[in-house]
């Protein structure tokens, strides 16, 4: 979903209409980079470029901070970073976990309960016949025998329990998937249905809609860890291509949007840069940090 005419590297103005502080004509950088992962700072091939590598490094060099907030959960977040080399923290869960690669653990959590994670999924499958549900937690997955597995998971078997099993305990994430719905369709259907008891949204996944805990999102996520540094939204920037990013990229005092983003991130994004191919984040931490060569 391309922007057509959006130049590899250049950043695309989006004319100040948010608002909001633009950091790129800051006299100080930001002090706090957040950055998404699939389709924004990774490229098609699932690596990290070696011009985006030595871009994180100039943020560091500055004294800055940098994380990743990603949808998937710690196994596969791993499989992405482990090669880069990372030992920080990253957001995973579109929020609802706080990895820490170096140590390899989960340093905080906020789960749905098992009551409403079964009212929620209950409402789903009403709202949405034929749909089928998964429950996540930090270290695997299970599901119904309606949930068709994605490509994450083919590695990996995934049980098939029944209800009284599938909604004992609290989970990390609930999904639902239909073969012959988008992930638009699905979240649109869905949001009415359950929004009220869990954050309903979609990272682009096909066929799939995904919920954490009410009140849980990137957004919040890296607001609380801007708190906890004694940053303020105003010194954060962030990096985004799809429905899940929109709380982050809202939060931040400035936002980017890959020019491969979702037609909502377009719109809402301060500036549309080049896509996740185009090295369009590294072109962005180079000027933003261009003192700390």
């Amino acid at each position: 979903m391309g922007l057509t005419g959006c130049c590899p590297g250049r950043v695309r103005d989006r004319g100040g209409t948010s608002g909001r502080q633009n950091a790129a004509m800051r006299a100080a950088p930001p002090r706090l980079v957040a950055c998404d992962l699939d389709g924004t700072i990774l490229r098609s091939d699932g690596t990290i470029s070696p011009r985006t590598a030595a871009a994180l490094d100039r943020i560091e060099a500055a004294g800055a901070r940098y994380v990743f907030v990603t949808g998937r959960r710690p196994r596969y977040t791993e499989a992405v970073l482990g090669p880069f080399g990372y030992q920080g923290t990253v957001i995973c869960v579109n929020g609802a976990l706080t990895y820490d690669m170096g140590g390899g653990g989960v340093t905080a959590q906020q789960l749905i309960p098992a009551r409403q994670l079964a009212e929620a999924a209950a409402r789903l499958r009403q709202a949405i016949p034929g749909l089928g549900i998964a429950v996540e937690y930090a270290d695997g997955q299970i599901r119904d025998g309606v949930y068709q597995r994605g490509a994450w998971v083919r590695e990996e078997e995934v049980p098939h329990l029944p209800d009284d099993q599938l909604f004992a305990r609290d989970a990390t994430r609930l999904l639902g998937r239909h073969p012959g719905l988008s992930a638009d369709k699905l979240l649109e259907l869905a949001d009415p249905a359950a929004g009220e008891i869990v954050t309903v949204f979609h990272s682009g996944g096909r066929g799939l809609v995904e919920a954490v805990a009410a009140g849980v999102s990137k957004g919040t996520a890296v607001a609380a860890l801007a708190g906890r540094l004694g940053i303020e939204a105003h010194e954060v920037v962030a990096f985004g291509d799809m429905v899940n990013d929109l709380p982050m990229l809202a939060w931040a005092g400035t936002s980017y949007g890959m020019a491969n983003a979702h037609p909502a991130v377009l719109a809402l994004a301060d500036h549309v840069i080049g896509g996740n191919d185009e090295d369009g984040v590294a072109a962005v931490i180079e000027q933003l940090f261009a003192d700390s060569l």
